[in-house]
């Protein structure tokens, strides 16, 4: 069986978001690119172990 990815909603100021959405594509990657960076480098900055499901092309 396949794990599917989960989905992670975030609600944040929308001036927040546009300048964040432009910085992205200002870069040539997507916001969720950016996010999921963001949460392994949590998690490991906290020593949280986790498998890798799924190998993704937009990791």
């Amino acid at each position: 069986m396949e794990d599917k990815p989960a989905r992670l909603t975030v609600l944040i100021d929308a001036d927040k978001k546009k300048a964040f959405d432009e910085l992205c594509a200002a870069q040539d990657i997507t916001a969720s690119q950016v996010v999921r960076q963001l949460i392994r480098e949590y998690l490991q900055k906290h020593g949280v172990q986790w498998v890798r499901a799924l190998q993704r092309d937009t990791d």
